[in-house]
């Protein structure tokens, strides 16, 4: 499995649609749509347009942190970060996932009744400049405590994607490999390839 997390501000040519379809046609799994700077309005009509985009691919669409738009539009997924989580999820109709970065915080979002979790970072990544990697370890430790799926994120590439699986994890979450790619088909197709090769 491997999720898409957009950030239109690393796109060369900031034409988010173009990324989206690109990947959607690629074969990525799921788009998780992390523009955290926009408000309902904004967010919306970009999300209406991209959930056009994925649902022709029967890809699913998961909104970042905005329940009121994963709401409003039906949106197959809603994804939260653990720090926004006050003893409970918010309830919606569909799949949710949570940000985590320590066990116990796994543990606590699979009992709150989370679908899925992403776990990072797992390499270093300029996204997390100043903070230490937390390494495969901390992908197998989790998989020691959790039964959800478990999926990565932080300076995955081609190169240490096979890693990542033997680890344990379910899937990976690609970011700036993604949106800054010159060509995301062949990104996109040397994930999947070396993906399949994990065992």
């Amino acid at each position: 499995m491997i999720y898409l997390i957009t950030n239109r501000k690393l796109i060369p040519d900031n034409n988010i649609f173009r990324v989206i379809e690109e990947s959607v046609n690629a074969g990525i799994d799921a788009v998780i749509l992390r523009e955290k700077d926009l408000k309902y309005d904004e967010l919306y009509s970009i999300a209406k347009k991209i959930k056009s985009i994925t649902d022709k691919k029967n890809v699913p669409l998961i909104i970042n942190n905005n329940l009121n738009v994963a709401k409003d539009l039906k949106c197959h997924g809603f994804h939260i970060g653990f720090n926004f989580i006050n003893n409970s999820l918010p309830k919606f109709n569909g799949i949710t996932g949570v940000s985590v970065h320590s066990v116990n915080e796994a543990i606590t979002a699979q009992n709150l009744g989370a679908n899925y979790i992403i776990a990072g970072h797992i390499f270093p990544t300029d996204c997390k400049k100043n903070l230490k990697p937390r390494g495969l370890e901390f992908i197998r430790e989790i998989k020691k405590n959790v039964n959800i799926p478990v999926i990565a994120i932080g300076g995955i590439n081609k190169y240490n994607i096979k890693n990542v699986y033997k680890a344990g994890a379910n899937g990976v979450a690609i970011m700036s490999g993604i949106m800054q790619s010159k060509n995301i088909l062949n990104t996109i197709k040397e994930l999947q390839k070396n993906s399949l090769d994990k065992i």
